[in-house]
């Protein structure tokens, strides 16, 4: 089984040099990430294809290379052929017969030619003559030159034959590693999971950088969708996982900060950190999910007053994306099942949120700001290879929730203060309320003989947050989700 694989036309408009050099990488990229399926595999062609040569008769492995070069960046179509000598046009049809004769047989068909190289016919004189003797040697079969049932493909490359037997899609772009890194700041949604992608698409070596909010939980999924886009797009190349912590920042933007700027300040301290983040690896770009007002913080007067926290480039794939496209290509891509099941912490969101955010009011909100805090979440990041990221042996613990309530427990409303003042938990239980972001100081000073059950409004947040006491060692710590 035979591959030819047809280059993203974007590529095929580039200058001369700059097209070799991407079909140059192109083959490179092939070459890695399918030798670890067939150690035998040959990657040749320049120009304008590329020609896969494989000594498997597998189905498995053959699809195995098949949908690899699906996900591959800078590939247009793939065909599968079978490859022959070219003789002449009678050898040209027989050859058809024997690769297409039963998938057109009680069809409608036509046949399509594209040749290089110089013959004694044209390619139009072989689709008229191979389809000719195809109408006499199939049985119940006839021509339709507009959306047959199928179409027999032939490609004749200077002296050799090629019928294509199953013709696929790629999903185009430019080859990975072509462009330079940028950094994506990734929370494993919708928006940031597809940003990241596009810029995978685009040839952009693309390093993932989370800002942990919710405890060691919620990066275990940010780790796996990262983990599941670089495997499955772009792991011809290595990229670093990079996970910040910013419990301390969102602390001290929601006791400090006021209300209506707290998204805002949030977006602009992430953009600081990445920025440093970015300088480290010597990367020249950040990448985020936003899109015009699809929240409150990214109206076109929040993102400006946002990007003025860094000198460095900031690029927005989704800018003028609607939701529902988004979601769409999620689906498409494989990363919708992640996104549906990554937990969002409302919680740092503004009730009352700024729509038109001034510069002068975000200056005197981030005065009262402790730099340090931010400094020392920047100091504390971790770094990771991508293809290790997964490869942690900490224990995610299963937390145990629970509907009606022991009549001596104590419950603890992490809600945020403005979210427990408009709807206060009323319970026959004793109710302690320790917002979320001083919930890890304040456990600590608890009694350790006492069970304690987690409430937020959803069930979301407490249960990520009793999973990180879990995991960081008390055993003394449930979920109260009542029920509806």
């Amino acid at each position: 089984m035979n591959f030819v694989v047809k280059i993203f036309p974007e590529i095929t408009i580039k200058s001369k040099p700059v097209r070799q050099r991407f079909v140059k990488q192109l083959r490179r990229n092939i070459r890695t990430l399918l030798r670890p399926i067939d150690p035998g595999i040959d990657v040749t062609g320049t120009w304008d294809k590329i020609i896969i040569s494989t000594e498997q008769q597998d189905k498995q492995v053959c699809r195995q290379i098949r949908e690899q070069l699906q996900h591959t960046p800078g590939i247009c179509h793939i065909l599968e052929v079978v490859d022959f000598p070219l003789v002449d046009l009678d050898d040209i049809t027989e050859k058809a017969f024997q690769v297409m004769g039963e998938a057109i047989r009680g069809k409608t068909f036509c046949v399509r030619c594209q040749r290089n190289g110089h013959h004694e016919f044209s390619s139009i004189e072989v689709e008229r003559y191979v389809g000719g003797g195809l109408l006499q040697r199939v049985q119940d079969c006839s021509v339709k030159l507009k959306n047959p049932d199928v179409t027999v493909r032939i490609e004749i490359h200077h002296k050799q034959l090629y019928i294509v037997r199953e013709r696929h899609l790629g999903i185009g772009g430019y080859p990975l590693g072509t462009q330079d890194a940028v950094l994506s700041l990734i929370s494993g949604g919708f928006d940031s999971t597809i940003s990241s992608f596009l810029t995978m698409k685009r040839g952009v070596l693309t390093h993932f950088c989370f800002f942990n909010l919710g405890g060691h939980a919620h990066e275990i999924g940010v780790k796996e969708v990262a983990y599941y886009l670089w495997s499955k797009y772009g792991a011809s190349h290595r990229v670093k996982f990079i996970t910040v912590p910013f419990e301390g920042v969102v602390e001290e933007i929601l006791t400090k900060v006021d209300n209506s700027y707290m998204g805002v300040v949030l977006k602009r301290m992430m953009l600081r950190a990445a920025d440093k983040v970015a300088e480290n690896l010597d990367v020249h770009a950040l990448v985020t999910g936003e899109a015009i007002s699809q929240v409150s913080s990214q109206t076109l007067p929040n993102l400006g007053v946002i990007n003025q926290a860094t000198d460095r480039l900031v690029l927005r794939p989704l800018i003028t994306m609607d939701k529902q496209d988004i979601i769409d290509t999620a689906a498409r891509i494989g990363t919708e099942e992640f996104a549906k099941h990554m937990p969002e912490y409302c919680g740092v969101i503004s009730v009352n949120p700024t729509t038109r955010a001034k510069p002068e009011k975000v200056s005197r909100e981030e005065q009262v700001f402790d730099f340090a805090v931010l400094e020392q979440a920047i100091n504390s990041a971790s770094a990771v290879s991508i293809h290790e990221v997964m490869q942690d042996d900490r224990q995610i613990h299963e937390v145990q929730i629970d509907e009606v309530l022991p009549e001596q427990a104590i419950v603890i409303d992490i809600r945020h203060p403005d979210e427990e003042e408009n709807k206060p938990l009323e319970l026959d239980n004793e109710v302690k309320t320790v917002p979320f972001y001083q919930l890890s100081r304040v456990f600590a000073e608890l009694d350790r003989n006492q069970h304690y059950y987690l409430y937020c409004e959803k069930g979301v947040m407490s249960q990520l947050h009793a999973l990180h006491l879990l995991d960081e060692g008390y055993k003394n710590v449930k979920v109260y989700r009542p029920a509806k």
